[in-house]
């Protein structure tokens, strides 16, 4: 592996291009030409466009459905692998480096990236959907529907953004490289990253974040119509749907230009209590033995078919289910990576390969089984046990759901109303960390780009999310992602390949003493990461606001949130930023910053 020569560059080039002060032009320019030529194409040819979309699904589902599957379950495999093997060890940052936020403020943030949009929307929806159309073609089964919703809500996709985050603490915080997705490919393509492969390769990322994004944008939207249609009788329509966005969108714009920066933060922070808050009411007004039985057996279900669901493709049925459901959430999820990674990344500085696997893992996967459980094992309580008939209302639309459900339980209209705010704030939230994502790609790693271009991308995100509803609705939502995803994906496997080989050439053997790997010595960069509100200042103190400010959180569930996984402000206190001057210089000499 060739080391960074101390008279390359250590950043990517970046100017000015027309109104926007700070881009790296060759990634900015090629992502928003095609981002802007999709919108005006789609807006002034709908049906053809529809048409193209959908076609471009089904062509990626039939013909590299089954790359889906293999590279997410690889990836899974993948960092389950780097965190009980030798390497597990080796710290995102400098050796002795002490995590900057505490463990129960860590797993908060994580825990915060596994709520939003996505699983608002789906909590009810696809259990019940599962249960009406089951996945292997029999009888409906309400264990193997919420099997299903495990398994595309569980491990799998927040395997897919530990790949992702892994490699971009690595080369950032311990090889001292820009904060891009170009720089976890160092190893294979040296200072090639810094050339037209390495803009390539972030402008992918940007279409990637683009349309994930995009599509958690236009659920919420069919989300907040259904709910103000069940609070104010408006009705629903895409025309209404498209004032919505630019509503949103407006309030997510003004949000970037007055700089509220820790008003987003705490209104991040009021969106995990409003949901914890509504788990809970749901939770106890609901049928809660039943819940809390199916939850114990659900997770048991999942863990006993894990290996077999990871490799099924539906070759032999070839019912078009996987495609519809499966192959969607895979592509849909890389094409979150880049911007749920990053969140994770940043918020892990500091943590070791294996605490992270274990934190991004299974903290936000049992969050979403939760929420799932209770919120869709609610809805299928109501239709196997108390007559209601929830499943007419997600044949009609998955988007009243919800509602329906809470519907049934007492405070139907607080918990309503409740419900729709969460979704707005989320989208609020999401819009204005997801556009500093998206900006920070391409502007070249810069952390702190210029709010001019941060705007424009918030504006771009919805109107892409606009276009998509128009020309489609949820289906063209869903083949953005598929599409969106698939080169996403290949970038994915070359990570993991670059991330081994840099791996290798760890100094690994812990010292004698204190059981921790030596950085090495010659790193690939020379980025200390320090720019302003990185929760450091130039003394070496902890600086409370700027380790809050760099926390951005993802709001889909995987989400993302798991995948909705998707990214609001952070949601834990600057106060829990725990390094200071002793604990950075304690063992073996690592040097303050």
């Amino acid at each position: 592996m060739t080391n960074h020569e101390p008279d390359a560059p250590i950043t990517v080039d970046t100017g000015r291009f027309l109104i926007f002060p700070q881009v790296s032009r060759p990634v900015f320019i090629s992502s928003a030409s095609v981002i802007l030529l999709l919108i005006v194409y789609a807006s002034a040819f709908t049906g053809p466009a529809e048409t193209l979309f959908s076609n471009v699904q089904d062509w990626i589902s039939a013909t590299f459905g089954w790359f889906y599957v293999l590279a997410v379950t690889l990836f899974l495999v993948f960092v389950l692998y780097l965190a009980f093997s030798r390497y597990g060890p080796v710290r995102l940052g400098g050796a002795f480096e002490t995590p900057r936020f505490s463990l129960g403020g860590w797993f908060a943030m994580l825990f915060s990236a596994g709520m939003g949009i996505g699983l608002l929307f789906w909590s009810v929806a696809e259990p019940m959907y599962h249960y009406l159309h089951s996945p292997s073609g029999g009888a409906g089964d309400p264990s193997e529907a919420m099997r299903f919703t495990f398994f595309h809500w569980g491990l799998h996709a927040w395997g897919v953004y530990c790949v992702v985050g892994l490699a971009i603490g690595y080369f950032a915080y311990r090889q001292k490289l820009p904060i891009t997705i170009r720089s976890t490919l160092y190893p294979i393509l040296g200072d090639r990253i810094y050339g037209p492969v390495g803009h390539a390769v972030d402008a992918f990322a940007i279409f990637g974040t683009m349309f994930g994004v995009a599509t958690s944008l236009g659920l919420g939207v069919l989300q907040i119509n259904s709910g103000l249609d069940y609070l104010l009788g408006i009705g629903e329509s895409a025309w209404l749907q498209v004032l919505i966005i630019a509503v949103v969108t407006l309030l997510a714009t003004g949000s970037v230009l007055l700089g509220l920066t820790k008003g987003i933060q705490r209104l991040s922070q009021l969106n995990i209590a409003f949901s914890v808050v509504l788990l809970a009411f749901v939770l106890v007004a609901g049928p809660t033995l039943f819940l809390l039985r199916f939850l114990v057996e659900g997770i048991g279900d999942y863990l006993q078919h894990l290996p077999a669901l990871s490799f099924w493709n539906d070759s032999i049925a070839r019912s078009g289910w996987q495609d519809a459901w499966t192959i969607f959430y895979w592509g849909w999820w890389i094409s979150w990576a880049p911007f749920v990674g990053m969140f994770i990344a940043r918020v892990s500085r500091g943590r070791t390969i294996r605490e992270f696997v274990a934190g991004a893992l299974i903290a936000p996967t049992l969050a979403g089984f939760v929420w799932m459980t209770v919120m869709g094992g609610t809805g299928l309580e109501l239709q196997l046990f108390q007559g209601v008939d929830l499943g007419s209302a997600v044949e009609a639309n998955v988007a009243t759901a919800l509602y329906v459900m809470l519907d049934q339980l007492p405070l139907a209209a607080v918990t309503a109303t409740l419900a729709t705010a969460l979704v707005v704030t989320y989208f609020v939230t999401s819009s204005d960390s997801g556009s500093l994502v998206i900006d920070m790609l391409a502007a070249g790693g810069h952390t702190d780009p210029p709010k001019i271009q941060r705007v424009f991308w918030a504006v771009t995100e919805g109107a892409v999310a606009a276009v998509l509803l128009l020309v489609g609705g949820l289906g063209a939502l869903q083949a953005a992602s598929v599409a969106a995803g698939l080169p996403f994906a290949v970038i994915m496997l070359f990570m993991c390949v670059a991330l081994m080989k840099a791996l290798h050439g760890e100094p690994i053997t812990p010292d004698p003493e204190q059981s921790e790997p030596e950085a090495p010595e010659d790193t690939m960069g020379y980025i200390e990461h320090l720019e302003e509100g990185d929760g450091v200042e130039e003394d070496g103190a902890p600086d409370e606001a700027g380790a809050a400010d760099d926390a951005v959180a993802p709001d889909a569930a995987t989400g993302t949130e798991a995948g909705d996984e998707e990214l609001d402000t952070a949601d834990v206190d600057a106060d829990e930023a725990d390094r200071d001057d002793e604990d950075r210089n304690d063992g073996g000499g690592k040097e303050p910053r």
